[in-house]
């Protein structure tokens, strides 16, 4: 029982001292443990996910992210380590290690010098600072493996010093281009602000993870709580060939006619697939063009002539009108209820009658205007009403921030249900040629690929699947909104005088020689500061049309916002859709290259005077075959100089005894690499003048070379 005793007491007095101890180690120490902890342990850091790519149609990179680095140098770690003697020898001097690393930054960052390098890199030495800027910049990928492998830079940063940070920046391979369709993120917090980087962002992001870290023995080690999840990538409908020749084509006119903002839309047919998608404003202080604001979808707009094709289908569908019926436009000035209409050409006298496919032929307002007015004068709300019918005004639901749905007034009566309360005699008139009417381009475009896809309309589709690790996780098909726009002879009808427009009426700049094109004109002026009249007017010019007309394949709308005259929506936006379509068009081309070849040429390629052994080596490669009288390999073997008869089937080599090494030797008919080294070998300074082969020379074969004297030769 005394050893049991004695045990007893022993653990007591051991849990009595534990216990003082904590409690000591919780009171006078817990300031000191707490420090300590801080040092060695790092809760709930979060681990940035990597953001999608933003992909073309064809896979391209539209936005992907890249790594930039800013560089450091921990003097700390360095002299800790003892490998500061890499930097001063035990007299303080530099190394030749630092004068090569010096010399290395030089040859990277050519903008400062070596010395420069080296005070700089001296005062965070002196300084003793753990986090010394090596470049004051973020530098790419490739730039920092170059640092990294200098002198110092590539030993282990807890020996040489070199420290980094990495942060992962948004980048657009193809500069500008889609910029305002692919959008744009904040760089650092990869916070999207525009286009589908913001429309996709939950898409995008991903999801952030947690880490702690923990010291263990002399280094750290990250302990992973949550891993971050990267986001998915996104597959938009984007061409990017289709993209930059609908780019190039519309600054191309937006230069020549002076515009101040452009917008160019290809949209596929059957799928509503958005192929390009161009948005163009002239900056006011260069002059350039560069994408901005996406015009396209986020500009409420008047679209002035090309509205008419929804008044007349409204119009044909309701029966009021036919094709075979007529209207009088007069003179080409029409009063409208005390306001004036005018056709464009009413100072040539007007088009007098008309046929109904003409009123659309030469875009005549008066013809609209009066046919509508007409028919929908006592009952607008009918009229108004066929507009949402055929599409004109459908709300396409598009997943951007910026997007504006079309505004197409209804007319209201006041309560008793006698007077229109927002609308007036000349409200109807001028809706049917495009004004009172607030839609952007984009509507307009799946206005006319309905007509081109018999009737029905699609949504425009931008962003066709989602994808993860290689794989689709989830497609977005074709969606469609109505089924029929129209009836039958309706659409037939409209689709027969929009090929009459490009083929005989004002679009004819906007059609092809090679393939029919159907489409509509439209000129208008925009209202500035309530009106049409102040000041110096400014116009909007459209085109809006499909091709091929005998099987649509892609809808294309061009406007143009130009100020003062000359003002064609015809001739200007016509001929920006014309260079679009003929581009598109031109790629599908094939040719059966079977019949390419020409018997009268000669096959057999031109070979210059020189090297033959070289030529020799090239032509054997390409399966010619060649006769000489010699032996010889190019790959280890001497030039050998001579010249080249070509026949039908085989190349002649003959070779020539070269002049002495003090005397011009005849380099007429060689290539200037070898006339430039036989001449040069013996001594004398060649001038080289035009391309192709030598001509002429100005010292004559065999005469004798002084040594640093100038030869020039002629090549042509």
């Amino acid at each position: 029982m005394l050893r049991y005793s004695i045990i007893s007491v022993l653990m007591t007095a051991v849990a009595i001292a534990v216990l003082a101890k904590g409690f000591y180690i919780m009171t006078v120490e817990r300031s000191y443990w707490n420090e300590v902890n801080s040092t060695i342990k790092f809760d709930s850091i979060e681990v940035a996910p990597v953001r999608g790519n933003i992909l073309s149609a064809n896979g391209q990179q539209l936005a992907c992210n890249l790594p930039e680095y800013r560089m450091y140098m921990d003097f700390v770690a360095l002299k800790e380590s003892k490998a500061d003697t890499l930097w001063h020898d035990s007299l303080g001097n530099d190394t030749k290690t630092l004068d090569i690393l010096c010399n290395g930054l030089h040859r990277i960052f050519p903008e400062q010098s070596a010395e420069a390098f080296k005070e700089h890199l001296k005062e965070g030495y002196n300084k003793s600072s753990r986090y010394w800027p090596i470049v004051k910049k973020r530098v790419d990928y490739t730039t920092y493996q170059k640092v990294r492998k200098l002198p110092i830079f590539s030993l282990r940063s807890g020996i040489g010093g070199f420290t980094s940070q990495k942060f992962m920046v948004r980048n657009r391979p193809y500069g500008s281009l889609a910029s305002s369709i692919v959008g744009a993120t904040y760089n650092e917090g990869g916070t999207a602000y525009a286009g589908l980087e913001l429309a996709y962002d939950t898409i995008l992001r991903g999801r952030a993870g947690f880490k702690h870290r923990r010291k263990m023995l002399n280094g750290w080690v990250d302990m992973i709580d949550s891993a971050a999840v990267n986001g998915n990538n996104i597959i938009t409908t984007i061409d990017v060939g289709m993209q930059d020749l609908a780019e190039r084509s519309l600054i191309k006119e937006l230069k020549k006619v002076g515009g101040y903002t452009g917008v160019a839309i290809v949209m596929e047919v059957k799928t509503g697939d958005i192929k390009a998608m161009v948005n163009m404003d002239r900056d006011p202080d260069t002059g350039e063009y560069k994408e901005g604001r996406n015009h396209a979808i986020a500009d409420w707009l008047e679209p002035g002539s090309v509205f008419k094709t929804a008044s007349f289908m409204v119009a044909l569908d309701d029966g009021v009108i036919d094709t075979t019926m007529t209207v009088d436009t007069g003179c080409g000035i029409r009063d409208m209820y005390g306001a004036k209409m005018r056709d464009h050409n009413w100072h040539r006298g007007g088009y007098g009658v008309i046929s109904v496919p003409k009123v659309l032929q030469v875009s005549s307002n008066i013809g609209v205007s009066a046919l509508i007015d007409k028919y929908y004068h006592n009952n607008p709300e009918k009229f108004v009403q066929g507009l949402h019918r055929v599409g004109i005004a459908e709300n396409l639901h598009l997943p951007f921030p910026e997007y504006m749905a079309p505004r197409v007034r209804m007319p209201k009566k006041d309560k008793r249900g006698k007077h229109y309360v927002n609308w007036s005699n000349t409200a109807l008139p001028w809706m049917s040629i495009g004004y009172e009417t607030n839609v952007p381009p984009i509507s307009v475009c799946t206005f006319y690929n309905a007509i081109a896809n018999n009737g029905k309309m699609v949504c425009p589709r931008l962003v066709k699947a989602i994808e993860k690790d290689g794989e689709i996780v989830q497609e977005f098909p074709v969606k469609v909104l109505k089924e029929h726009i129209c009836g039958n002879k309706a659409l037939g009808e409209i689709q027969t005088i929009l090929r009459q427009v490009v083929s005989i009426g004002l679009g004819k700049t906007a059609g092809s020689k090679h393939f029919e094109v159907s489409g509509k004109t439209g000129t208008a002026q925009k209202a500035s500061g309530g009106g049409y009249k102040n000041g110096t007017v400014n116009y909007l010019l459209s085109f809006c049309g499909y091709f091929p007309s005998n099987a649509p394949e892609y809808t294309c709308i061009v406007c143009i916002h130009k100020a003062g005259l000359p003002a064609s929506g015809g001739l200007m936006s016509g001929q920006v859709f014309h260079d679009i379509a003929e581009g598109i068009m031109a790629k599908r081309v094939k040719y059966d290259a079977k019949g390419a070849g020409d018997s009268t040429s000669i096959l057999m390629p031109d070979v210059k005077a020189g090297n033959i052994l070289a030529a020799d080596y090239v032509l054997s490669r390409l399966g010619f075959k060649t006769e000489g009288g010699w032996n010889g390999s190019y790959a280890d073997g001497n030039p050998v100089w001579g010249r080249m008869n070509r026949t039908k089937s085989k190349e002649i080599v003959e070779r020539t005894t070269m002049a002495a090494k003090d005397k011009m030797p005849d380099v007429t008919g060689m290539g200037a690499r070898d006339a430039v080294y036989l001449i040069e070998s013996r001594g004398a300074r060649v001038i080289v003048r035009g391309c192709g082969k030598v001509k002429a020379q100005s010292k004559p074969a065999g005469a004798k070379i002084t040594r640093g004297e100038k030869v020039t030769l002629e090549l042509g």
